[in-house]
């Protein structure tokens, strides 16, 4: 069996039990608006969709996976390198967003997000009298 040594995997590990995975999270996502919502998606290779919980709390949007080890009880470990356990993420989303809508799929181990602009968010026009005429204004 051929194995790659990285001489500071070890570094790395002990580096990240002390002080955390700083810079970097066990949830990765990208955010984007487009048509009239703000998507996300989350990055959760490995993870059992049953074992996927989102939830909404006021303005706080919670994504909980978790990702069990592939190895059975018995095995022995060579190289262990994917972090197990739960992970959680957490977001702050402004009263702009309606909550109370929002849509979520998960296919192919990424969990994907669209949460939709509220409509007392949107943009408007706002009829305005007076002067002889009336005119229009975007709000």
């Amino acid at each position: 069996m051929l194995l790659r040594t990285d001489p500071f995997r070890e570094l790395d590990r002990l580096t990240e039990q002390m002080f955390g995975a700083a810079g970097r999270s066990a949830v990765p996502m990208d955010a984007w608006r487009e048509d009239g919502a703000l998507r996300v998606v989350f990055d959760l290779p490995g993870v059992d969709p049953d074992t996927v919980d989102l939830s909404v709390e006021k303005d706080v949007l919670t994504v909980q996976a978790e990702r069990r080890p592939v190895a059975g009880e018995g095995a022995e470990m060579v190289i262990s390198e994917r972090p197990t356990g739960t992970f959680t993420r957490q977001l702050v989303l402004g009263d702009t967003l309606d909550t109370e809508r929002i849509e979520a799929t998960y296919d192919a181990g990424v969990l994907s997000l669209r949460i939709p602009v509220a409509e007392q968010a949107k943009p408007r026009k706002i009829m305005i009298s007076g002067g002889g005429g009336h005119k229009e204004l975007r709000s």
